[in-house]
């Protein structure tokens, strides 16, 4: 895959993951300032969930925003599109999908 290209994905990939990041902080935030009001005052419990849900998505996002640095660092290193594990080239095909790939589908599969 051409520098270009994966920049395009990978900047995409970012203003994705911080649009959503944006979001879910702002709800959070709103939600803990209204005292989490749901509507609900026999379930106490909910605006407990719903707050562990939102950190949940909310470290989720940030674990995202790392791979993308990572991947990004391996652009200007001119590393991107190898394995990091084995020096293997990760298929195009792959990289469309998942632009932050670190691994070869086989490596990934080895993982699980």
């Amino acid at each position: 895959m051409d520098a270009s290209r994966a920049r395009t994905l990978l900047e995409a990939e970012r203003a994705e993951v911080e649009a959503m990041l944006t979001e879910i902080t702002k709800s959070g935030s709103e939600d803990r300032e209204n005292g989490q009001d749901t509507g609900d005052s026999v379930d106490t419990a909910q605006p407990l969930e719903s707050e562990g849900v939102d950190d949940a998505v909310e470290a989720s996002l940030r674990t995202r925003l790392e791979d993308i640095e990572r991947a990004e660092k391996r652009l200007e290193e001119g590393t991107y599109g190898l394995s990091v594990r084995s020096g293997q080239p990760i298929p195009d095909e792959r990289l469309e999908v998942a632009p932050t790939a670190e691994l070869t589908v086989e490596e990934a599969s080895e993982r699980s």
